[in-house]
């Protein structure tokens, strides 16, 4: 986990140096790109739940499987 914060933490910030020496002039004040990280926090939010459940089921899966498995080779 700290693994992934911090690599997101290294994507994030050479975009916000950028973003903030106003390499590109389109005219967006301050609170445009407030709101635009205030959108990507709410999607980060959202996705690493999402990646904790479908890991969660892989594993579910992967016990199921081996359950299944045993049983057979029991069997024999």
């Amino acid at each position: 986990m700290r693994a992934l914060i911090t690599t997101i933490v290294g994507t994030l910030a050479p975009v916000t140096a950028f973003a903030a020496s106003g390499l590109s002039e389109d005219n967006s004040g301050i609170f445009v790109w407030v709101f635009l990280g205030f959108c990507a926090m709410i999607v980060v939010a959202q996705v690493i739940p999402a990646v904790l459940l479908m890991t969660g089921m892989v594993k579910g899966m992967v016990a199921v499987a081996k359950h299944e498995t045993a049983a057979v080779t029991s069997k024999n």
